[in-house]
């Protein structure tokens, strides 16, 4: 009953009186007087903006005192700077006068801050309307122009170098198993909670607009998630400026890449805009024989059916040919840095894996009036693999037993949400309301259950070519893998409530939040699990001077686990909290920023691989993760961009069923770990426009992914260090950029011994020296 009474209170909250905050608004004409229809209008230090209708006119809302600064400029002509001052509750005019006439006006750019590297507001699709230096938690987000300085291609090369605590897992190429804070967190894709057991597949970097990491419990996100956190990929979505990108990569390896970024109206009246994103890539790696050859094709139609509505459409193709997963792994009988770098247990004239992943977003969001608005989402995810992976079966001697087996999976994922959010006042308190339904469905089927070897191989005296196809385990596909899979299904309601209420001039922020959900997950070893559980949120912000601020926030998460033990035992679900405190500040009118985390997380109920049982897993009891977080990026100078973070992470076990297990550090966690990426371009001079990186990552108090629960194993692995560099020249609308990787050409490494009575070592090594050049065009 006191859940309902809460949950109802809050929505009863939402329908209340509307809130008065200070608004900006004006008029934008060219200099022949015409309207500047559809220019998109921002201010400087935020990512509040909107964009000017068929009128020229524009409105941005829900402003706070201050001045701003706005800049406004025509490629290839003089830019014009404004400043404006708005008090509380005010109405502010602003207009402006481009310097070229209708004809001219091909693109205008309002610039929201100086730095690229650093933003001020999560995206809509986080749902909060509060800037991040006021969110009682820690978000970090990884800018589309990190990604492209740091020649980034997917999600799962150097994303997690930009956030503290944050490594990538090693495992299997096809997604990215991202732990921070003692756990692999959730991976979302526009707001979206998209992950699979096995998934998804790593987005391309070419259809990303920008990464965000949620620190903590989702609470108002996330039905049932890890209380670490999750990863947020937002993919670009038409700006209603008609502009286009195309770039080309050659590198190390055989790489040849390119992509094109289409923008633009479909419509004279700008009524319907398109966004299209394409990519083809072809890669080879430093292991013989392996590839990973990639296209995408990402086109996003949007419709503004008035100014106070709009329906947003947005299809992903995402088509992959590689050498059968698992290629990645080196295997040793003597420890995991014995093998050089390059070793593979691949044959030249094995069949390839292909993957192909589809995805179907579609958003209608409606401004109800100046303060609330609502959000529908609906997404269909389409994952379809058909291949085969490769392992070890053991050693006789130096010679390794190689298998392969059938790894074929259909993953069907489909996702509605329903929101309302916006600002009330209740006397004298301010509310910042948010309410909705979550729901998800997740039907899962993998065969893995058919396979043969494929012939020995000395690991120290490797002999390829030895082995006819014709010699190689032929799979059964007669049968649709919905009849011969192993079927797991998920799915999820939850409702949810968030009031964050503004006091002081809105200097102190109290937010008091619960979700209440129910899951039902059913696998073929332990039947139908169904569970509910109500989770709450209080989070407190304080806002020590415009500049900084001060936050607490404890919530509490809700896990359920399908499967059982090896005896045939039913896991119990995760229940965890976090306990978290933080400081954040901006410096230089929001050019750059910093912040500090601390945080306490206990999970009860946790899992981890079985040591007798391969495939099979142990509920342990519990575990807890304390630490320390540090991130600090933006422009720090003109012309020089940093990035840089550092993170200690405490995880260890805290229970298990006999006490065997206590004070082991948690599997594939990393206790230090140290970021930081330097750029810095020249600004006037003979040099203008050149552009010079520097970046480092490092790694130590390791725990490998297998195996860390058996104390007969040593489960740590070598520190980690990585220097890399680039060097970018910009021509106007011409760049060039050649990125070097692993500088100094490291033997970097992750793996650790298998199961104890596997007897033997498992390892993945990544390339030395390596490069890639790139060249872009914008038009």
């Amino acid at each position: 009953m006191n859940k309902a009474i809460f949950t109802g209170i809050l929505f009863l909250m939402s329908w209340g009186v509307f809130a008065q905050n200070a608004i900006l608004k004006g008029k934008v004409v060219t200099s022949d007087g015409k309207p500047a229809e559809f220019v998109s209008v921002s201010l400087k230090g935020t990512n509040k903006g909107t964009v000017a209708d068929i009128e020229g006119n524009y409105q941005i809302n829900n402003l706070k005192s201050g001045t701003y600064n706005i800049l406004v400029s025509f490629v290839g002509l003089k830019s014009e700077t404004k400043k404006v001052t708005i008090k509380a509750n005010e109405t502010q005019s602003l207009d402006f006068t481009l310097e070229a006439n209708a004809t001219q006006l091909q693109e205008v750019l309002v610039s929201s801050n100086p730095s690229k590297y650093v933003t001020d507001y999560p995206s809509i699709s986080l749902r909060l309307k509060t800037p991040l230096l006021e969110i009682p938690q820690n978000i970090q987000v990884v800018t589309s122009q990190a990604l492209k300085d740091q020649q980034i291609f997917d999600m799962s090369e150097g994303v997690t170098r930009n956030v503290s605590g944050a490594a990538r897992s090693e495992h299997w190429e096809t997604y990215a198993r991202i732990v921070m804070r003692g756990s692999r967190i959730a991976a979302f894709r526009n707001g979206m909670n998209v992950t699979e057991v096995w998934g998804p597949l790593t987005e391309d970097m070419s259809m990303v607009e920008r990464i965000e990491i949620v620190k903590g419990p989702a609470g108002f996100m996330l039905a049932s998630g890890e209380p670490s956190g999750f990863y947020n990929v937002v993919t670009k979505k038409p700006t209603g400026i008609s502009k286009a990108e195309v770039g080309m990569t050659v590198g190390s390896f055989g790489t040849y890449r390119t992509t094109a970024d289409f923008d633009g109206k479909l419509s004279k009246d700008g009524k319907i805009l398109y966004r299209l994103n394409v990519m083809g890539q072809m890669k080879g790696s430093h292991r013989e024989f392996e590839y990973n050859n990639r296209v995408s094709i990402a086109p996003v139609i949007k419709y503004q059916i008035n100014p106070n509505t709009s329906l947003t459409a947005e299809y992903t193709y995402q088509g992959v040919e590689m050498s059968p997963i698992g290629s990645a792994y080196a295997f040793s009988a003597k420890g995991i840095s014995d093998l050089p770098y390059n070793f593979t247990m691949l044959e030249g004239n094995l069949k390839p894996t292909t993957i192909k992943d589809q995805s179907l977003f579609v958003t209608l969001s409606h401004s109800i009036n100046a303060n609330w608005k609502f959000t529908g989402q609906l997404a269909y995810l389409n994952y379809d693999q058909v291949g085969q992976s490769l392992w070890a079966s053991g050693f006789s001697g130096d010679t390794l037993k190689r298998t392969t087996s059938i790894w074929d999976i259909l993953g069907q994922t489909k996702v509605g949400q329903f929101f309302v959010n916006g600002d009330v006042e209740t006397g004298a308190l301010k509310h910042r309301i948010l309410v909705g339904l979550d729901m998800g469905n997740k039907d899962y089927y993998h065969d893995w259950n058919q396979g043969g070897i494929i012939g020995d191989l000395n690991v120290y005296k490797p002999v390829y070519g030895q082995v006819s196809a014709s010699k190689y385990p032929v799979f059964d596909r007669s049968l649709d893998i919905r009849e011969r899979g192993i079927h797991y299904n998920n799915s999820y309601t939850a409702l949810y409530a968030q009031d964050e209420i503004r006091v002081l001039n809105d200097k102190l922020r109290f937010t008091l939040a619960g979700r209440f959900t129910t899951t039902n997950d059913a696998d073929p070893y332990s039947g139908t699990v169904k569970a509910e559980k109500f989770t709450p949120r209080v989070g407190l912000s304080y806002s020590v001077d415009k500049n900084t601020s001060v936050y607490a926030v404890y919530d509490e998460a809700f896990i359920p686990q399908a499967g059982g033990t090896f005896e045939g035992k039913k896991f119990d679900p995760i229940i965890g909290d976090n306990k978290e405190i933080g400081i954040k500040r901006e410096w230089l009118n929001g050019r750059w920023n910093a912040s500090v985390a601390a945080y306490k997380i206990t999970k009860n109920n946790v899992l981890t691989e079985d040591p007798n049982h391969q495939y099979f897993s142990i509920q342990l009891g519990q575990t807890q993760t304390q630490g320390i977080e540090f991130d600090v990026r933006g422009q720090i100078l003109p012309g020089l961009d940093l990035t840089m973070n550092y993170a200690v992470t405490d995880a260890k076990v805290t229970k298990d069923t006999d006490g065997s297990q206590v004070s082991r550090q948690v599997s594939g966690t990393d206790k230090y770990i140290f970021n930081t990426w330097l750029k810095y371009r020249f600004q006037s001079g003979a040099m203008e426009g050149l552009g010079i990186s520097f970046g480092v990552q490092h790694s130590a108090g390791r725990s490998n992914w297998y195996g860390a629960y058996d104390k007969t194993v040593d489960a740590t692995m070598p520190n980690y260090t990585r220097f890399d560099a680039a060097m970018s020249y910009q021509f106007g609308k011409f760049g060039v950029a050649l990125n070097v990787n692993n500088l100094f050409n490291t033997y970097l490494i992750t793996g650790g011994s298998y199961y104890t009575w596997s007897k033997y070592y498992y390892s993945q090594v990544e390339a030395m020296r390596n490069s890639r050049l790139s060249i872009n065009y914008k038009f």
